[in-house]
């Protein structure tokens, strides 16, 4: 038996906010991290509406960009003595990321972070509070989804939490918090939506009911993500809506390596932290080569090319002209080709990349990958990706 998980509710288009005026509760904790949203009149807009519906409100600001343990902990803190009935969390993946995390300490104070590691092993929630959240950015779709990666700085891995009870009860999509984003912050968002649709497309736990989701957010981001990038506001609105089917795929299809490494390289090198988005879309096409091993892989990358209007006589050909057109977008949207080009240093590479491909390899997204992968393979896969070489194996 397999199961297929979204959101309650999903309003989407322009003044979607507005939504909130009608919010049934009492008190809703607000979760935010760095302050644009309040810089832009976001955290304003909500106040009234929340205000109007008849709710007090509590924020929980400053959740950083790769949420810690701590701050989890301290969110969840916080909630205990405010006692919300709802959880609300507004901007990019981090703080929707982090309140989904904080919501099980609030619930479950005596939990421990290590006994909600293991994928789908989350205590049964909703016991005191429901979830809702609005994203700013088009990527990591954590509105629709039962994810959410935390990071603990003291080993520098990131843990992706899995677990059907932390998918949103309601999702708030409006574009207008999209057109905040700086450039870079669209490439990389853009290329983690990609991520997550190719992934979930050829993961082993695709199925009718995300196949059509996953093809149809590939399209809309090969569509819209160059004049996305741009500034073109009615393609970031679309892109915003594509990283929102990608989501409701890859939260029910799984995922693969290509974010079992990016969420193992994230935080590990002193020489430069490694935005997700980025990481994904540098990691993209190496993995698809690496997967493409697989007959039933292949197919599916073939079905994807197809899908997207690329040409090639054979599913070999079709999977080369996928990877072409990948890294065409990486070099369109300034993002590097190899980990050597990021910036990593080379001899803290070769001194972490052992530990690095142990850890990627126990990532729970690497269950679901459509080819199996050991540690050593992963590390020379990982090599392939920081010098820039083919991978033929």
């Amino acid at each position: 038996m397999m199961r297929f998980t979204l959101p309650r509710d999903i309003y989407y288009g322009k003044d979607a906010l507005e939504q909130l005026k009608t919010l049934k509760g009492k008190k809703a904790m607000l979760v935010l991290g760095g302050g644009s949203m309040k810089r832009f009149g976001f955290v304003d807009k909500v106040l009234a509406y929340l205000k109007e519906a008849g709710i007090e409100v509590q924020l929980f600001e400053n959740v950083e960009p790769d949420p810690s343990v701590e701050t989890v902990m301290k969110g969840a803190a916080a909630m205990r003595e405010f006692e919300p009935d709802w959880i609300i969390s507004m901007g990019g993946g981090s703080p929707i990321d982090a309140a989904k995390a904080m919501w099980v300490f609030y619930e479950y104070p005596d939990t421990t972070f290590d006994e909600i590691i293991q994928p789908f092993s989350f205590p049964t929630l909703r016991t005191k509070a429901k979830f809702l959240a609005i994203p700013s950015t088009s990527g990591t779709a954590t509105e629709v989804t039962a994810f959410s990666v935390i990071t603990d700085y003291k080993t520098g891995i990131k843990y992706p939490l899995a677990d059907f009870n932390i998918t949103p009860d309601v999702a708030i999509v409006d574009p207008a918090l999209a057109e905040t984003m700086p450039e870079k912050l669209t490439a990389h968002t853009g290329m983690d939506a990609l991520t997550h649709a190719i992934e979930a497309y050829v993961s082993t736990l695709n199925s009718p009911f995300t196949d059509p989701l996953a093809l149809k957010a590939i399209d809309m981001v090969f569509t819209y993500l160059p004049d996305s990038y741009n500034k073109d506001m009615a393609a970031r609105e679309q892109m915003h809506y594509a990283q929102c089917l990608a989501g409701m795929a890859f939260s029910n299809a799984l995922l693969g390596i290509v974010h079992s490494m990016a969420h193992k390289t994230g935080a590990a090198f002193s020489t430069g932290h490694i935005p997700h988005g980025c990481a994904n879309a540098i990691y993209l096409p190496y993995v698809i080569k690496y997967n493409a091993k697989d007959a039933t892989a292949l197919k599916r990358y073939g079905d994807i090319a197809r899908f997207i209007g690329l040409k090639g006589d054979t599913d070999e050909e079709l999977m080369l002209a996928l990877c072409a057109k990948i890294d065409e977008y990486n070099v369109k949207l300034n993002i590097p080709k190899t980990l050597k080009e990021f910036g990593i240093d080379e001899a803290e590479f070769k001194e972490k990349i052992a530990e690095i491909s142990k850890n990627a390899v126990g990532d729970a997204c690497t269950g679901s990958n459509p080819r199996a992968i050991d540690p050593a393979t992963m590390e020379k896969l990982f090599t392939c990706i920081y010098y820039g070489e083919e991978v033929d194996f």
